[in-house]
């Protein structure tokens, strides 16, 4: 959006144009070609009208067998030669389609990829998918077939009516005066199915949303649970509805304009035909010949298709800027978390974290900041726990350690160095994140694990499956480290999700750890297991721990007391409980009511 209104939409179209256009550039060499082809094919193509206008004047009207055979066989000869040529340069105009389209998704996704957490949290991920799928898929065949249809349309049309005006003007005036009717008729189309398909790709990407949020194992379990399996159908079934309605009414539009086009080009000849009766009955100055009627006539056919195409190109291309509106609106959204363009590699990194009078909102207009005020030091190998109720800051503190949000006052400092003059790939090397809920993509527990070390080889992805307490488990399987995961690695439990995050983190070697409520959906036995291989993968790193159990938090070098966005209390386990604050009475509270090993969060 433009500021002081809405953006120009002609403005924004031809931009958008200019920008489709561009995809093609870098394959400018194999279009010459292909242009080259699309010339020698149209000029072998208008050789067959000629030869016939000979056949029936000098071969069918003078009984000339010889030179009907010897013209029949060139006709043929051009014919097969034509489309040979045509399949030719069809599959090289669909090749150079699919890479551009390749081109296109890798660039999209790379984009996506590169964007911060603030925007997949603000955007359905059934919408992201549908952009990369269903948008980019929608526009497979614009950009596969139109930009050498376009030529190879324009080259027959122009060298088609050439040879017409060179056999008779008159009939070729007659022939191509509702042209610019249908030009004004195709644009107008045009226009009218780009609005519809726009909503089309709108009420498909709600479809999309709907089925990744339902039909996941996470949402079908939801959805199975709570008894909401009619609810979510009729959300579905009115979207579904809609998007019927829509589909009907964009399949009308295009329908209705090829059938408008191909009777009016079935009427033309009857009027071309009467124009050469009264023309050949008044006995015109210009004669006209048998053979000349019926070569101007296959000309004339000639004609059809390419017309029909470029038309329904103009139709196409009009419904088909509302998908790259959508495709470039994503691919114009700004990162707002990019390597700065003097950021420098982290090299021997120590570890040492630093805050200085941090503050944080995730929008500019929140009434109070998310974090205001933060200073803090760790050093390389200290343990540091953030304490706190449920919003206090605590996950919003240690993603800014990783730049999965940038701060909006203050600094945060690796080895003296703010995070922000840091390159992404080599910050993202110098820590680590292990969360509640751990990710697990479909595929096998070794390629799951390598996520953290992608050269990882077996031997070392043995000793960190080791070092977590999960390689035995491992063992037990039928495939071992080839067993599949499942969807989001639900074939495993919660327990032995953490100790595969764990041991990925281990490969991975970070000096930097972070731990986001990383036990505290787990049951006792998970706990043990799970709290044993933290203990060794904290070992010589600077670990920030969220809402850790209690043994934890009491060996920690620093705890840290959270409360609305603020660092109230600091100090050891024994400093906070000496002191009358909130540290000790979340302790008393915990400790007194149940024996619990936790605090709460």
């Amino acid at each position: 959006m433009q500021r002081g209104g809405p953006p120009d939409k002609k403005k924004l179209n031809k931009a958008n144009l200019n920008r489709v256009t561009a995809l093609f550039k870098p394959h400018a060499g194999r279009l010459w070609f292909i242009g080259v082809l699309v010339i020698i094919t149209a000029a072998i193509g208008l050789a067959p009208p000629f030869l016939l206008e000979r056949i029936v004047n000098d071969g069918l009207l003078k009984r000339d067998l010889n030179l009907v055979t010897q013209m029949s066989v060139l006709t043929m000869i051009a014919l097969l030669a034509s489309s040979l040529l045509g399949w030719w340069f069809g599959f090289l105009s669909v090749e150079l389609g699919q890479r551009i389209m390749q081109d296109l998704r890798t660039k999209l996704f790379s984009h996506l990829q590169s964007m911060s957490l603030k925007f997949f949290t603000a955007t359905r991920t059934g919408e992201i998918q549908s952009r990369l799928a269903n948008d980019v898929g929608g526009i497979q065949s614009v950009v596969s077939d139109t930009a050498v249809n376009i030529l190879s349309n324009v080259v027959t049309v122009v060298s088609t009516l050439v040879a017409m005006f060179i056999l008779d003007w008159r009939l070729t005036a007659m022939a191509i005066g509702v042209m610019p009717i249908f030009a004004f008729v195709a644009k107008w189309v045009g226009d009218q199915a780009r609005d519809v398909r726009k909503e089309s790709q709108e009420h498909l990407a709600d479809l999309n949303s709907t089925m990744s949020e339902t039909l996941s194992i996470s949402g079908a379990l939801l959805t199975k649970t709570s008894g909401r399996q009619a609810l979510t159908l009729d959300r579905f079934s009115k979207t579904n509805t809609a998007l019927t309605k829509i589909n009907v009414k964009m399949s009308m539009i295009f329908r209705s304009f090829g059938t408008l086009f191909q009777l009016t080009f079935s009427l033309t000849p009857i009027l071309v035909y009467w124009l050469a009766g009264w023309l050949m009955a008044t006995k015109a100055t210009d004669p006209l010949t048998i053979g000349g009627i019926v070569a101007f006539t296959a000309l004339q056919g000639r004609l059809f298709f390419p017309l029909t195409s470029l038309l329904s190109t103009q139709v196409e291309l009009g419904s088909a800027m509302a998908l790259f509106d959508r495709i470039f609106e994503y691919l114009d959204l700004p990162q707002d978390i990019k390597d700065s363009p003097n950021a420098v590699e982290l090299k021997a990194v120590r570890g040492e974290v630093e805050f200085k009078d941090v503050s944080f909102r995730y929008e500019e207009n929140q009434e109070r900041p998310t974090l205001e005020g933060i200073n803090l030091k760790g050093n390389p190998g200290q343990l540091i726990a953030l304490v706190g109720s449920s919003g206090a800051g605590k996950t919003s503190l240690a993603y800014l350690i990783p730049r999965l949000y940038d701060v909006t006052g203050g600094e945060v400092l690796i080895d003296g160095i703010d995070v922000r003059q840091i390159q992404l790939a080599s910050l993202a090397k110098a820590l680590a994140v292990v969360t509640q809920e751990t990710y697990l993509v479909h595929d096998t527990l070794r390629e799951n694990l390598r996520y953290g070390k992608p050269d990882a080889t077996d031997e070392e992805i043995e000793v960190a499956a080791r070092a977590a307490a999960i390689h035995d488990h491992i063992a037990t399987l039928p495939e071992g480290y080839d067993t599949v995961v499942g969807e989001r690695g639900y074939r495993l439990s919660g327990g032995e999700k953490q100790r595969i995050a764990i041991a990925r983190a281990i490969l991975k070697d970070p000096k930097i750890l972070i731990l986001d409520e990383a036990t505290s959906a787990l049951d006792t036995e998970s706990e043990r297991l799970v709290q044993g291989a933290m203990e060794r993968l904290m070992e010589g790193r600077t670990t920030f721990a969220i809402a850790h159990r209690l043994s934890t938090i009491r060996r920690a070098d620093q705890i840290l007391v959270m409360q609305h966005g603020q660092i109230v209390e600091r100090g050891t386990h024994t400093e906070l409980l000496q002191s009358d604050g909130l540290y000790r009475r979340l302790y008393e509270a915990q400790s007194g009511a149940t024996e619990a090993t936790t605090l709460p969060v």
